[in-house]
Order: C-alpha cells, then structure tokens, then sequence
C-alpha cells in the first residue's frame, strides 16, 4: 500500500474529536510514507488532513472538479492538484490513484463516495480495501443499519465483513494494510443455477 484514497467532511463537524483524528491521521499517514488522495479541499476535514500530511513531510495529492475551484474552495499547498471537470472524473481518478480508502466522519457526499468504492469492491470492480474511521463512534448508527441489511437479505454478511472498523488512524491503516487483495464477485454463487 502506498496510497490511501480519504473521504471525509467539507464541514469540521461539531465536535474537536473529529479534527483531531484528521490531524493524526495526517500526521500518520506522512509518517508510514503513504500518499494521501482526496478531494483536494481546503476547508473542512478534508484540509485539515492535508495540511497534517504536508506539515510532517509528506505528499498530498488533491482532485478537485473545476466548479469547486472556482468557489475558491481549492487547496492550492499541495504536492499535486488535478482540476477535473466534473464529479464522476474525481471519484474515478481519485480510486485510479489509491490502493485502499478510508472513510471519516463527513455528509451525504462521504457517504456517496464510500458506499460507491464499497458496492464497486463488493462487485468485483476493484479488490483494494475499503474502512471506516469510526471517529467516536460516528459511524455506528450505519453500521447497525448495514447489519440489518444483512438480518433483512439484502447483504451477505460476507461482503459486510469487507468494510475494515477502527476508531484510530494507527487501527484503521493497520487494518487496511493486512487485508487480503481478493477480488470479490458477488454473483459467482448465482452462475450455473437455471
């Protein structure tokens, strides 16, 4: 691994325990040598996790559609920004860059793009691990849900298994860093059956 894709809020959120994990998580991530990948934002959690990885010395690799740099929301410090045209070229190019990605507290848009990289794993589209930083326990509202989905039928377990949970940035990279590289496919059970 040596490229971690982050998702995370455009917002710093309400509490300073989820600032505080995008500075560690910054900071670790410089530390154990692996590039960030992210939306290329200044504000929010997205810039403060930045700014953690290049003030340690490490690399910061930002993708940022052109609508939003024209907002002036841009993080123009960092070691590559890449303006794309629209959203769809973002995601696509920020999974082409990562070899893992992580989610931390964020809105409807971290939601979007974790659950997108998850259903694209779940697929077969790609095998490189997907995990949550599950900030004081942020995430533990969908992870009950997730397991209900799995009660209900509409998810294996073994494909929930495939989302990796930690609540530190040392847990989650850990995590992440001894995952299997499987190639998962969802529909293999379903083949031969008339």
């Amino acid at each position: 691994m040596k490229s971690l894709c982050i998702y995370c809020g455009s917002s710093p959120g309400n509490r300073p325990e989820y600032a505080d994990a995008a500075r560690a998580m910054g900071k670790t991530l410089a530390e154990r040598g692996l590039a960030l990948v992210y939306g290329g934002g200044k504000v929010g959690l997205m810039g403060t996790v930045a700014d953690a990885v290049l003030a340690h010395g490490g690399t910061a690799i930002g993708i940022i559609p052109e609508a939003l740099m024209q907002k002036e929301v841009g993080h123009r410090g960092l070691t590559e920004l890449h303006v794309v045209r629209n959203m769809h070229e973002r995601k696509q190019m920020m999974a082409d860059r990562a070899d893992a990605f992580i989610a931390m507290p964020g809105g409807v848009g971290t939601f979007e793009e974790l659950f997108e990289t998850f259903t694209w794993l779940q697929l077969g589209y790609h095998a490189k691990p997907v995990g949550l930083l599950n900030v004081a326990g942020f995430y533990d509202g969908m992870l009950g849900f997730l397991q209900h989905a799995v009660d209900e039928g509409f998810l294996k377990q073994v494909h929930n298994d495939l989302l990796h949970v930690a609540p530190t940035p040392e847990g989650i990279l850990d995590k992440l860093g001894n995952a299997p590289r499987v190639l998962v496919d969802k529909w293999q059970e379903k083949r031969g059956q008339t």
